[in-house]
């Protein structure tokens, strides 16, 4: 008897090519960086009939692919070097990439590092003023309209907020070389910073509140430091400023939270670790980071605690003696006993005897510490 035959579908051969839209997510621009990706780095600015077109495929490309800020920042300084010759040219540069960083999200790093290269690699000085001249001159545009932009509206704030962060990414960047060799930071944007920090605190709403905590995180310690090696004593300025904001101002709740574990931060050292003995082991009194990775638990009216509480112990217990230890429901709502969970359908009620006993004596164990 001849064996059934078994019916083959036919392979189906794809004609999408990878390249196709299918494959981009939505937004995504197919045509982006083509120069960048089709020709040698050398060949690239041919294609371009602009230097707005060339910088802003390169800022761009630098945007998608941040990793390759080292590999190819030094060609893109030699090409800027062959095209931009003229005053025009050099201010055209300078705008397109403070644009680029305080426009798009997460670009004030890499444009503040961009801004560090051409400023020591550019050739072109002319009398108006070489690169960092320029960009510190721009950012001054923006820096002189702080007071009205912390009061303007929602948009407003938020463009004066990326450009305080990018100025933030800048201190931290920006290396000035001195006649002797040596490197410091740019000392007027020290001082900006403050001025900046006290428009944004003058104006305590809750964006304006927020974008300071983010300045004082990515910044705090560095100019700390700096004033402190001037004798200046702004820091602590600063700090009792957000104590007054966190008791007058009408900011949200979450808000002074911030602003509360933003101090925190700063009375911790902005938490750096300073290396102890060998000899020595961390206890809570010799190192502000002891409870750093402890977990956060709550009490029954919402108010977060950790071990480094003084009153850790009882509040401890009360949460053992809450009924909703236990909840059916996670943090974001989402219901862990629902029907069909395989997991839950099969959790057996009923304790193993010796457990059920051991369980006992514990809870009396507990219940008498706690009344002791």
């Amino acid at each position: 008897v001849a064996e059934p035959q078994l019916a083959v579908a036919p392979v189906v051969t794809s004609k999408l090519s990878v390249k196709a839209p299918e494959f981009y997510p939505s937004g995504y621009n197919q045509n982006f960086n083509q120069n960048f990706a089709d020709s040698s780095f050398e060949d690239r600015y041919d294609g371009y009939l602009t230097l707005a077109e060339y910088v802003q495929d390169f800022l761009n490309h630098l945007t998608e692919q941040p990793g390759c800020f080292e590999s190819e920042i030094e060609q893109f300084a030699e090409t800027l070097n062959g095209w931009v010759t003229a005053d025009e040219a050099l201010q055209e540069l300078v705008e397109l990439i403070y644009q680029q960083a305080t426009s798009v999200p997460n670009f004030s790093y890499m444009g503040a590092r961009l801004c560090n290269y051409l400023s020591h690699h550019l050739t072109i000085s002319p009398q108006s003023g070489n690169f960092r001249q320029l960009l510190l001159q721009r950012c001054r545009t923006e820096y002189e309209n702080r007071d009205e932009a912390t009061k303007g509206d929602e948009t407003t704030r938020k463009q004066f907020h990326a450009f305080v962060l990018f100025l933030a990414e800048l201190y931290l960047n920006l290396e000035i070389k001195g006649t002797k060799g040596q490197v410091t930071r740019a000392e007027i944007l020290q001082e900006g910073l403050r001025e900046l920090l006290n428009a944004l605190f003058s104006n305590p709403v809750d964006s304006n509140l927020i974008c300071a905590v983010k300045l004082l995180k990515l910044t705090g310690s560095v100019l700390e430091d700096a004033w402190k090696e001037k004798g200046k004593n702004d820091m602590e300025e600063m700090i009792h400023r957000i104590e007054n904001v966190v008791l007058d101002a009408n900011c949200s709740r979450d808000v002074k939270h911030m602003l509360l574990k933003l101090v925190e931060l700063r009375s911790s050292n902005w938490g750096r670790v300073h290396g102890t003995s060998p000899h020595t082991e961390a206890t809570p009194e010799n190192d502000p980071n002891y409870f750093m990775n402890e977990p956060t638990f709550y009490t029954s009216d919402g108010v977060p605690f950790t071990a480094a509480d003084p009153d850790y112990q009882e509040k401890y217990q009360e949460l053992l003696e809450r009924e909703d230890l236990f909840p059916e429901y996670e943090e974001n709502g989402t219901d862990l006993s629902g029907p069909g969970d395989p997991y839950f359908d099969y959790i057996d009620d009923e304790m193993d005897p010796e457990i059920e006993e051991a369980y006992e004596k514990f809870c009396l164990e507990s219940e008498h510490n706690r009344k002791q």
